[in-house]
């Protein structure tokens, strides 16, 4: 089962079922776990299942490399959602002088997993002012700019 992002930025992540014990035969059938689960930004485990789920949209895509140019052109673009009042991805994403460059500078971020979130969203603060957006409001950004780009 692959990995589903939801509008909402939830993500529904598949789990290995486990069974109920039972000690005697005569006892219920056992029950099985749910075999998928729901993910919100900033919960554990988030961050890891978006790199993921990015990475299912291309299998081939080699790993994520970022650039100079490519990272400020990225923090550039999750200042702007962020700061903009409705959010709106797409007129974001359409400024971007090289979209590739940046999808990569954005997925090398969510690789390194939550402190690499942390770390991105305070040189985004640094770069465009203001201050750092909590980790799971920036990972929310982020595959909401990988999801337009693909």
């Amino acid at each position: 089962m692959d990995i589903v992002r939801n509008a909402d930025g939830t993500l529904i992540v598949p789990v290995t079922p486990t069974r109920a014990a039972s000690d005697d035969d005569t006892a219920e059938p056992e029950v099985a776990s749910p075999t998928t689960r729901v993910l919100h930004p900033g919960e554990g485990g988030y961050d890891e299942a978006l790199s993921e789920w990015d990475l299912q949209q291309n299998p081939d895509r080699g790993p994520a490399v970022s650039t100079a140019s490519g990272r400020e052109e990225a923090m550039a673009v999750v200042h702007a959602i962020a700061e903009a009042p409705d959010h709106a991805v797409a007129p974001a994403v359409e400024n971007l002088d090289n979209p590739e460059a940046s999808a990569e500078a954005l997925r090398h971020v969510l690789v390194g997993g939550v402190h690499a979130v942390e770390d991105f969203a305070k040189e985004v603060a640094a770069a465009e002012g203001g201050e750092p957006l909590p980790a799971h409001e920036a990972t929310k950004i982020i595959g909401e700019v990988l999801a337009e780009l693909d």
